[in-house]
């Protein structure tokens, strides 16, 4: 293993965290029981991230506080890993009952299929982890320097393709999961276990794990739903009679940046090579062993796989990961993908059970909706899965029970797909404002209202069915996948966004920068002309990201490299 030396002077501040740490354990205990703050200490809140909760604070509040010589409003917002989002209805009612219980009252679906609970206070949070791990759900790498939520298709029984590739899924998430017991330790009182000497409590992260996060997901053609390029290691499920034959093996890919630093970038992952089922996990391993020896751990913005792998080239990675595996790749194998959308409505699977497609703006269930879930989950036999996009599946429902999940769902107010446009069933927005320490503006809080004012104008377009993609972020870093958005709306500050236009619905092309810093009616400004357009001279089948290319509004991202260009 090599794992830069900790007493280098050029390590981050956070890979002196990680070492001193104690494998992940540092003081966070004495912090819990500090009674004097609902904050935590500055390195504790690095290492809280590796258990899954990050701290946070009410923004809105801040200023009247401070005038108030009174203390942030902190919480904590927690992060549920859920593999390939596959989610049972007891384990739905379990964590509906904790947010209720402990949180804001809401759930959040994230981007990488798992739950986000907010509003979490310091003095509740050991027992609501407690309760959260006792759904047989956990929290433990949903966040920090190790491989997060494994993400898979959203539908695994469409096909019994789809519940191959949730096992790989599945499988990597085990494997990759970090083996330290201070989890236990801290959070569910599991028994002392404290390093002596030079013993290894990571087989393969080591002491300071990874240089940043660490993201995959596995994908089936035809549908990207997963978004598999934005990922560091992707793989592609290849079909040979009836069957997943093997993988192709994605690396590189990551969509965060920096403002005004063109060092930092979106990068689409390339395709390297192909592998046979049962020696993915094995590659999955190898790939994130070599980010552990050779990223930066000197520049948390230049420390994700893809810059190791912009840095040193494709060929150099593909090279030292055969000779880790003791084999070489197999070549690449055709594949295409059509879309990244999520299937809305009633579909049914291989099995003869029938699936529905829900849309939940922003990924965020309250009140009714929530109630309406809570209700299908505790009175008819189903599961649950969350999708990559933010929305929910409720699958392997019976032919009988098809009218009961109607009937719940017309008397909670939940919009079908009909009554929604195709411009907001293919739209993201991260949480930014108020709880987001990073955020520069809103985006969960405003996409809906654009999304309106939008609607309006291409219902008068006859565009209502057309499905473009439109993502939001409150900042640059990325979570909402705005890069990949045929629309992309990136935070530059107070009410000021960067538009990008140009991305592929099918999740294979960055989009690119058309305006910057503009406000809400700057935005309508410039869309509603193209969308104008779009609907005057777009040609047959053609998407919206590929006719702001044809028709010269940007300019095609071929590189990650070339997306400032």
């Amino acid at each position: 293993m090599t794992n830069l030396s900790p007493n280098s002077a050029k390590l981050s501040k956070n890979e002196h965290i990680k070492v001193e740490s104690n494998y992940l354990r540092g003081t966070i205990d004495e912090s819990l029981a500090d009674e004097s703050t609902g904050s935590i200490g500055a390195s504790d809140a690095q290492l809280t991230k590796f258990h899954g909760t990050y701290l946070q604070d009410n923004r809105d509040l801040r200023k009247q506080l401070i005038k108030e010589r009174k203390e942030k409003a902190f919480s904590f917002m927690i992060r549920i890993r859920v593999p390939g989002g596959v989610c049972t209805p007891k384990q739905w009612l379990g964590i509906d009952h904790i947010a209720t219980k402990y949180g804001d009252g809401s759930l959040k679906l994230t981007t990488r299929q798992a739950f986000q609970l907010y509003g979490v206070l310091k003095r509740n949070l050991k027992q609501t982890m407690r309760e959260i791990n006792e759904t047989l759900l956990d929290t433990l790498a949903a966040c920090g320097d190790v491989n997060r939520n494994v993400m898979s298709p959203a539908n695994p029984f469409e096909s019994e393709l789809h519940g191959q590739a949730l096992s790989l899924a599945q499988n990597i998430h085990d494997h990759l999961t970090p083996r330290t017991t201070a989890y236990a330790e801290i959070w569910l009182d599991g028994e002392k276990n404290l390093v002596i000497g030079e013993k290894v409590e990571e087989p393969i992260y080591g002491k300071t794990y990874l240089p940043r996060k660490f993201k995959i997901a596995v994908a089936l053609p035809p549908r990207n739903d997963v978004d598999v390029f934005s990922n560091c290691l992707g793989f592609v499920g290849i079909a040979k009679n009836g069957n997943i034959d093997g993988y192709n093996v994605l690396v590189g890919g990551g969509l965060g940046m920096t403002h005004g630093k063109v060092s930092t970038f979106p990068r689409l992952a390339d395709v390297i090579g192909f592998c046979t089922s049962e020696k993915a996990v094995q590659v999955a391993e190898e790939v994130v062993k070599i980010q552990r020896d050779f990223g930066d751990r000197s520049d948390r913005k230049h420390a994700r796989l893809k810059y190791t792998i912009e840095d040193r080239g494709v060929d150099w990675f593909k090279k030292e990961l055969n000779a880790r595996l003791g084999w070489d790749l197999h070549p690449a194998r055709d594949f295409t993908f059509e879309s990244t959308t999520d299937r809305y409505g009633w579909n049914q699977d291989a099995d003869g059970s029938w699936t529905y497609g829900l849309f939940f703006e922003s990924g965020r269930l309250k009140e009714k909706p929530k109630l309406a879930m809570r209700e299908i989950a505790s009175g008819i036999s189903c599961e649950f899965r969350l999708t990559a996009n933010q929305n929910l599946v409720i699958a392997r429902i019976s032919e009988q029970d098809k009218s009961k999940v109607e009937k719940i769902l017309a008397s909670s107010g939940v919009k079908s797909e009909q009554q929604l446009s195709g411009l907001r069933l293919n739209s993201i927005a991260c949480t930014a404002l108020p709880t987001c320490s990073l955020a520069l503006a809103e985006s969960e809080r405003y996409l809906p209202s654009l999304i309106d004012e939008l609607d309006r104008v291409i219902d008068d377009l006859g565009l209502r069915n057309e499905s473009i993609a439109i993502r939001s972020t409150g900042c640059p870093n990325g979570c909402g996948r705005p890069y990949l958005g045929e629309i992309g709306l990136v935070g530059k500050a107070p009410g000021k966004y960067n538009l990008y236009l140009g991305a592929s619905l099918n999740g294979m092309r960055l989009n690119k920068l058309y305006r910057q810093a503009i406000s809400h009616e700057q935005i309508l400004s410039e869309l509603i002309p193209i969308l104008k357009d779009f609907a005057e001279n777009k040609q047959i089948e053609e998407h919206f990201g590929n006719f702001c290319l044809r028709r010269g509004y940007v300019r095609s991202t071929s590189k990650g490299i070339d997306f400032h260009d």
